[in-house]
């Protein structure tokens, strides 16, 4: 089973809670604050793996989670990190922001290592509120949540070269021949259904990679027949080589296969278009008419395609040239980017924007206190009893709630509702 796309939800640990706990000894009245830091959250990582070619693995399984660290305790103790999650791809796997599609990783090396998305850290115990004014602070650090991201896998080939071509044109029987790819062949359409990659040795220790994707047809980049999943495929490559069967026996033109499969790569991607090409002219036992190549090498070569070579897969006949040139042509290309990597850090903020302030009325004299300010404070701190509440409403008057409220109209006596909590305003 081949699978090349996925949808996947991965969430990184969440990082434990400070303790705000004091020294209980014997013979101590007054034991100070002695509350550990919690643990830090997992983080979630992608391998490449080299034994992996598919995303079948993540068929079934939908979310990955790292685990979250543990809350701090006395003692100073701190709290156990939360397992990273690795996961495991095969190389060539494109990592996508399901919601906009920008692309996050493209992950092209084998066993390539990237921390994908970071765990949230630990929470202060209350060992570091202490203070000359603060003597027994009532108060520790929240863990900071993890983050939690719908994403999409692409997987792309990585393949030096790529075959393309109408179905049945001898892309299967080629690839088979050059290399040990083994691919399956008949005489009916869309014999292959799933890309496969054949390594061509040219000397002891010089190969390339050649793909062999299923065969096109009109219309392959709007998806009839599958096409655009199988173009993607070829996006990576460095050289395209295009076979087209030369002797037209299924009432086909040449010159119009070779325009109809250019003009299907052009319109899915002007990368795409521009990549090399050398041209095979296959089945060349079955013309009988030399006009006929010559006519179609000179129709090719007018179109700005310098390489063409008159070829028969079955009788063996003039493939060594047409690896030979693919050789040379591939040692000097270099690999493209397909695009910018977009940064995950900056789509988490983009997705967790929120307005500083935000004062709801939600009746005459009954106003609600939301935002990012007050998620801030709730998400950092953990405060505990009568003195914790306390300590919660001046950090918010610090921060400027209270000339929020004014400028919202709220007035003396009014009910003020923060996280749950009613207070009654007081100036």
């Amino acid at each position: 089973m081949f699978i090349d796309e996925s949808v996947i939800t991965v969430i990184s640990g969440r990082g434990g809670d400070g303790a705000a706990t004091f020294r209980r000894e014997k013979f101590v009245q007054f034991g100070g604050p002695d509350g550990g830091d919690g643990g830090k959250g997992g983080d979630i990582a992608f391998l490449t793996d080299p034994n992996i070619n598919t995303l079948v693995d993540f068929k079934s399984s939908k979310k990955f989670q790292a685990g979250d660290g543990e809350r701090g305790a006395a003692a100073r103790s701190t709290g156990k990190s939360g397992n990273d999650l690795i996961i495991k791809v095969p190389v060539g796997t494109m990592i996508r922001d399901f919601e906009t599609n920008r692309l996050l990783l493209d992950l092209d090396r084998p066993n390539e290592k990237v921390i994908f998305l970071k765990g949230g850290d630990g929470g202060r115990g209350n060992i570091h509120f202490k203070s000359s004014v603060r003597k027994a602070p009532r108060i520790a650090e929240s863990g900071r949540e993890g983050a939690e991201l719908k994403i999409k896998l692409e997987l792309k080939l990585l393949a030096d070269a790529a075959l393309v071509g109408y179905p049945s044109v001898g892309k299967s029987s080629f690839i088979n021949k050059v290399s040990a790819a083994n691919s399956k062949v008949a005489s009916y359409h869309f014999t292959t259904l799933k890309p496969k990659l054949g390594v061509v040795r040219i000397g002891d220790e010089e190969s390339f990679v050649i793909a062999d994707v299923p065969g096109l047809i009109e219309g392959a980049h709007e998806g009839i027949g599958l096409g655009d999943r199988f173009l993607k495929h070829i996006e990576r490559c460095k050289l395209i080589i295009h076979i087209v069967d030369i002797s037209g026996i299924d009432g086909r033109s040449p010159e119009e296969d070779f325009l109809k499969i250019n003009r299907e790569l052009e319109n899915y991607s002007e990368k795409l278009a521009k990549k090399p090409q050398i041209v095979v002219a296959n089945k060349i036992d079955m013309l009988y008419d030399d006009k006929k190549y010559d006519s179609f090498e000179k129709f090719v070569k007018d179109r700005g395609i310098e390489y063409v070579y008159p070829v028969s897969v079955i009788a063996n006949e003039g493939i060594k040239p047409v690896l030979m040139k693919a050789w040379e042509l591939i040692k000097e290309i270099p690999r493209e980017e397909l695009e910018e990597e977009y940064s995950v850090d900056e789509l988490l903020r983009e997705m967790n924007k929120k307005d500083d302030w935000i004062i709801n009325k939600l009746e005459d004299h009954v106003f609600e206190v939301d935002g990012r300010i007050v998620d801030d404070v709730l998400k950092k701190y953990v405060f505990t009893g009568d003195e914790g509440i306390i300590n919660f409403l001046q950090v918010m008057r610090t921060l400027g709630m209270e000339v929020e409220l004014e400028n919202a109209g709220v007035e003396e006596g009014d009910m003020i509702i923060i996280a749950g909590y009613e207070f009654e305003y007081v100036i």
